[in-house]
């Protein structure tokens, strides 16, 4: 088994340990990095695993509990500042990362689409020099098994109307009840939403929430901000370290809405010489929408909504801040029940008075398709497919040269090189390979058959003159092959799809 160290700056931070399995990892009393001898089961409970990822203040690792029955996996943070902080900074970033505990303590566990603290603990360890204790702080959540947003975005591309909504509807969800619990987020972004593989929507990191003062400027629950946002997604008033509003985290969420929209940065959608958003140029949305992002992304918080539960009114109700609504558009000829798509409409608010106002125009979703999940194939972008395809084809050749080569032309060898593009196929699907792992897997191959002679015995290749070359040939040849292929289905499924 594999363990990662979370001493910062250790040399060498992977450690495998072949007596270490699930079986021993229930019993065994501790391990200790071999290089730096820093724990690698953390309070003999979390032992990390892999880094995921660095930032801010902290780093994050997957680890396992194994004081839980199915070794469950979670996410480990620990809070790494960075050398060169004052004494006055290093504080601030300590607050920081324990209010992230406190809020994920406090909201995490009453709300399901926000993660749940497992724990919070200081470690104590030997450090580097003899004779010197280095203390570290840990917090332990909830493990979200999926993409955020920005992944998301770079995979598949920019999102549809009807997925921009959905965004819209589930983080106002959330942040209605944040804000409902005297918070501030501060630091909405698409990276900072992940959505699971069953497709639910997730807030994370909340390590520069804001808590809220009662009655103060503004009237709308508001604090002086201390500086913590992101570039480009924080509204004027949070970055000149002004009072901080509800309507603070609805002008981020309107920036991360129409980056996912457009697939642009906000400095490209930002006119600093007239201090607007020029975003429409680049999408063509519905002007419910339209005009309810145009009113998120004001520059005066005064001029936003007030709340989240305000601007889900907003959708629901068709108000926005449009001067002039346009007229609705004449209803198209009725289509057969079977394939009539269904319009996405935002459900009233409860709390909603009644309405004299006619009846909000439905949205029509580009498909009229559920969002779907990770595996799903309507998920995969066109260079995932055409990668998986050349990959199915070169690595099914090599197989074939190597089973033809060892046992022949037999059912027995025909039936077992489908069973193996199968399962090559279905692990490419459920993403137990992806990415770098089908070059890494294909180099492999091709270097087993070149070392191993009896791989590539074929008559074929051996009269070729170069039986290395001519495995690369045919190989190559059946990956173009499986392009070709994958090419076609993806135009009758794209011809089909605007059929039906």
């Amino acid at each position: 088994m594999e363990t990662y160290c979370t001493r910062p700056n250790c040399a060498r931070p992977t450690n495998v340990f072949a007596d270490l399995d699930t079986t021993t990892l229930k019993t065994v009393q501790q391990k200790f990095c071999t290089t730096c001898g820093m724990p690698q089961i953390l309070v003999g409970r979390y032992l990390t695993t892999r880094l995921l990822g660095k930032g801010g203040f902290g780093a994050a690792f997957l680890a396992i509990d194994r004081y839980t029955p199915a070794m469950r996996q979670c996410v480990v943070k620990q809070f790494q500042p960075a050398g060169d902080l004052s004494p006055k900074q290093l504080k601030i970033a300590q607050e920081l990362f324990e209010r992230e505990a406190e809020v994920l303590e406090q909201l995490g566990n009453r709300h399901p689409q926000i993660p749940n603290l497992l724990a919070f603990f200081e470690l104590s360890v030997p450090g580097k020099n003899p004779g010197k204790t280095e203390q570290f702080f840990y917090l332990v959540q909830e493990f979200i098994d999926g993409k955020n947003l920005e992944e998301e975005l770079a995979q598949k591309g920019t999102f549809t109307q009807s997925e921009i909504l959905e965004v819209l509807v589930e983080i106002l969800k959330v942040l209605k009840f944040v804000h409902d619990n005297g918070s501030i987020h501060r630091d909405i972004k698409p990276s900072n939403i992940m959505r699971d593989r069953s497709g639910k929507l997730f807030l994370l990191d909340f390590g520069a929430v804001k808590q809220v003062a009662s009655g103060a400027a503004g009237g709308q629950g508001a604090q002086s901000s201390t500086g913590i946002y992101s570039m480009g997604f924080a509204p004027p008033e949070q970055m000149a370290g002004n009072v901080v509003y509800p309507a603070t985290d609805l002008y981020a969420l309107g920036v991360t809405c129409i980056t996912l929209l457009t697939g642009k940065q906000p400095s490209e959608l930002y006119d600093a010489y007239s201090n607007t958003w020029k975003w429409h140029s680049f999408v063509s949305v519905h002007q419910r929408i339209g005009a309810v992002l145009d009113k998120m992304l004001k520059a005066s918080a005064s001029d936003r909504f007030a709340s989240a539960q305000e601007t889900l009114e907003a959708l629901a109700q068709g108000k926005g801040n449009a001067p002039s609504p346009a007229p609705a558009p004449s209803p198209a000829p009725a289509a057969p029940a079977a394939s009539r798509p269904q319009a996405i409409t935002v459900p009233p608010s409860a709390t909603a008075p009644p309405q004299a106002t006619p009846a909000p125009v439905p949205i029509q979703p580009a498909k009229a398709a559920p969002i779907a999940t990770p595996s799903s194939s309507s998920s995969i972008s066109t260079l995932e497919l055409l990668s998986g395809a050349a990959f199915t084809g070169f690595e099914g050749g090599l197989l074939a040269i190597a089973l033809l080569s060892l046992a022949g032309t037999t059912l027995v060898s025909a039936g077992f090189w489908v069973v193996l593009v199968v399962v090559l196929i279905l692990a490419q699907m459920r993403r137990v390979i992806e990415k770098f792992d089908l070059a890494i897997i294909a180099v492999i191959s091709f270097a087993i058959i070149v070392v191993a002679s009896p791989l590539r015995s074929l008559p074929i290749l051996v009269n070729f003159g170069n039986p290395i070359v001519a495995v690369l040939v045919l190989a190559g040849f059946l990956g173009l092959v499986a392009i070709a292929i994958a090419l076609i289905f993806r135009l009758i499924y794209k011809i089909l799809s605007m059929l039906l």
